[in-house]
């Protein structure tokens, strides 16, 4: 890029404007917000959890009652990935985030007030709307404006914070049910998002691809001067993208083109596979655990092991990703896994300190692997099918974490050992590894 004198017609490049600088103060704000989003997204989708036996004695609820309540929140998130997430192409990602994170504040606001289970899985199923639309444009945004070299581990780093927001309701929960009873945990899911909203008003900004697709150039180049401040004033800024079709409107069929089919596909089916797997181990690990005779206290400890491996794994994947090639580092991460899930065999009804570590060591594998295939993705879409790529990813990998937790559960009702349901996930995490290498073969292929 030459010079240019203020006043004067300059133009710039996408990405390669943000690909050739280092992440300043401004990108890191973005990512800083956007993990915010995540938190309060892995705080509400938890939180209910840690209610539930609250509302159960309140309102004289069987278990099964509140199982239409878990699950509306799931539905509105799927319509949020398929449906919502896409319309970031007429609105700009900065506009659903905002407007996501406003639905579900404000229908967990009305939470606070609910009579009776029809009201709760209503404003639930709005919940989940609201943030189904948040989470897709979140990574867009943290992607689009991270350099290539850091892309994975910036949007595992946002990722990062839903696993805290998982940790910390719980912590809320046991805080505040105690003293001001469960509706209170609803009111401080609702003010957070709020007051995030209006930080999200103020300081985040507008998608660069959207700006120029809508040829707002002079908003475009004053974002790039936050960016970098060295750049001048201009009167006529002129910015070109690498790839044309960021001038052009998205299609939801752009993912399921005759050059994108495939692919598509298969990173869907590695979504379902990982979130099979996170759901399933989710919800009937501590079932399994207390058959084998292990405390209450060490299956508490158990059940946050598997978030607190996703999280650590997190900080050497993300680098991994960016600096190795992200296709082989998560691969190898899945392989890993599957190796995890089969030591699981031998730590069941072992000392307690060797099966926290082992399944310390699934939740990398397990956890990690949901975490880095939703960077994975980041990268393999580009800018301008991202937010649709990724909506529709997670959207279809939810069928995935319905099946998951019915699978698992039927096998054990159907007389298998704990050790064989461990044994028989070592498959798919082995599939989501051979895909993984598969997408990133073909990848390099197609390039050449």
């Amino acid at each position: 890029m030459s010079a240019s004198t203020t006043g004067q017609s300059r133009t710039l490049r996408l990405p390669g404007f943000i690909d050739e600088r280092r992440s300043g103060r401004f990108q890191l704000g973005i990512v800083l917000l956007c993990g915010l989003v995540m938190f309060l997204d892995g705080f509400d989708t938890q939180a209910i959890n840690y209610m539930a036996p609250a509302i159960t004695k309140d309102w004289g609820l069987t278990k099964a009652d509140m199982g239409p309540i878990f699950s509306a929140a799931l539905v509105g998130l799927m319509i949020g990935y398929l449906v919502i997430a896409p319309l970031s192409d007429k609105f700009g990602h900065k506009r659903l985030v905002v407007a996501g994170t406003l639905l579900f504040a404000l229908s967990t606001l009305a939470s606070v007030w609910v009579q009776n289970p029809e009201q709760l899985l209503t404003l639930r199923f709005v919940t989940g709307i609201g943030l189904g639309a948040t989470t897709p444009s979140t990574i867009a945004l943290t992607a689009e404006y991270s350099p290539k070299r850091l892309r994975a581990s910036f949007v595992l780093a946002i990722y990062v914070g839903f696993s805290i927001g998982f940790v910390a309701a719980n912590y809320a929960a046991d805080w505040l049910i105690p003293t001001h009873g469960w509706r209170s945990v609803f009111v401080a899911g609702a003010v957070l998002p709020l007051v995030l909203a209006l930080a999200l008003l103020v300081w985040l900004p507008e998608s660069l691809s959207f700006l120029i697709r809508r040829g707002r150039q002079p908003a475009a180049y004053a974002v790039f001067r936050k960016i970098d401040p060295s750049l001048p004033a201009l009167t006529d800024p002129r910015i070109e993208a690498e790839n044309s079709a960021q001038g052009e409107r998205v299609k939801l069929r752009q993912l399921v083109s005759r050059g994108q089919l495939l692919g598509t596909v298969l990173l869907w089916m590695v979504f379902a596979l990982n979130l099979a797997m996170f759901y399933g181990l989710q919800s009937w690990l501590p079932t399994i655990l207390a058959d084998h005779g292990y405390s209450s206290g060490t299956l508490a400890t158990a059940s946050s092991m598997t978030t607190i491996g996703g999280i650590a794994v997190a900080f050497v994947i993300g680098p991994a990703m960016d600096r190795l090639g992200a296709f082989g580092s998560l691969a190898t991460l899945y392989f890993a896994g599957g190796a995890f899930l089969a030591l699981m065999t031998v730590a069941l009804g072992a000392p307690v300190w060797l099966l926290l570590i082992a399944i310390f060591l699934i939740g990398c594998g397990v956890s990690g692997g949901q975490k880095s295939v939703i960077a994975l993705a980041s990268v393999f879409y580009p800018v301008e099918v991202r937010s649709t790529g990724v909506g529709w990813a997670l959207g279809i990998g939810r069928v995935g974490g319905i099946l998951g937790p019915l699978i698992i559960g039927a096998a054990l009702s159907g007389g298998w050992s704990a050790q064989l349901v461990f044994l028989a996930l070592v498959v798919p995490s082995v599939v989501c590894g051979t895909l993984v290498l598969y997408l990133g073969r073909s990848g390099k292929a197609a390039a050449r």
